[in-house]
């Protein structure tokens, strides 16, 4: 509700035009529900209008019940649903109960537009990349995509231009060098951000990815990498953290596109 229409709300109580009880139940309806509370959940239905989106599911660990309960009170709330790490059994249940929503095995997310909602028109094209160092990183550069694909934009995936084979991501640079943000993610040394960030002008957010052999330590050698980068223009988020990459070159999108 508006500062106007809550000074309307209240000369009408002091004219007498509504009682005080007739004015609280405008009032509450107009103002939108800020929680949904569930009995296995407290959900943030206001996060949109703080935030910029609704908040995200991160399904791990959640039953499959909980989950559809989750999904179908963001829904009601006319909010678009995308869910994290969502294992294949929990995935079954909710294409039953939501069978509009798009499934992706390989980077395990779930997304379920708002009701009678296409997800995929009018994305936004040109503004992000997204990039691997070898092929076994796809699955994090998959929820990147899928996390940006929810906020509207469609990147442009580029995949295993790694620094063992320099040349590649010299074929790639016409269409990273335009872009608003870019996403890197790479395991075993965590080299290509750096080399990325080299060569272009806007911020590269590294996604070590726990990919390699014993002493890369799960991702800790790639992190470290990545956090040591002489680029100045690359920032780093954690292991395989995929949505979280994609959700912060999202914003940076979101606010170029604001002053362009």
């Amino acid at each position: 509700m508006s500062d106007d229409q809550l000074s309307q709300l209240l000369e009408q109580v002091r004219q007498g035009a509504l009682s005080v009880e007739q004015a609280v139940e405008q009032y509450q309806e107009q103002v939108p529900q800020k929680t949904g509370a569930l009995a296995s959940a407290s959900i943030d239905l206001d996060r949109s209008s703080r935030c910029g989106y609704p908040e995200v599911v991160y399904c791990e660990g959640k039953t499959s019940t909980s989950l559809v309960e989750i999904f179908t009170l963001l829904l009601e709330a006319k909010q678009r649903c995308l869910g994290t790490r969502i294992s294949e059994a929990q995935a079954e249940v909710v294409l039953k109960q939501f069978p509009q929503a798009i499934y992706n095995q390989t980077a395990r997310t779930i997304r379920i537009p708002e009701k009678d909602a296409a997800f995929d028109e009018e994305l936004i094209s040109g503004r992000i990349a997204v990039l691997t160092a070898g092929t076994s990183d796809r699955p994090v550069a998959e929820e990147a995509i899928e996390t940006l694909i929810w906020m509207g934009y469609e990147p442009d995936f580029i995949v295993d231009v790694g620094v063992a084979g320099p040349h590649r991501l010299q074929e790639q640079l016409p269409r990273i060098q335009n872009v608003s943000a870019i996403v890197v993610a790479a395991g075993m040394e965590g080299a290509l951000p750096s080399v990325v960030g080299g060569w272009v002008s806007c911020p590269v957010i590294a996604v070590p990815t726990s990919v390699g052999y014993g002493a890369s330590l799960g991702g800790m050698a790639a992190l470290l990498g990545m956090l040591n980068s002489c680029a100045a223009n690359v920032t780093v988020v954690n292991i395989n953290a995929g949505f979280k990459a994609g959700f912060i070159a999202g914003l940076i999108a979101d606010q170029k596109q604001k002053t362009s």
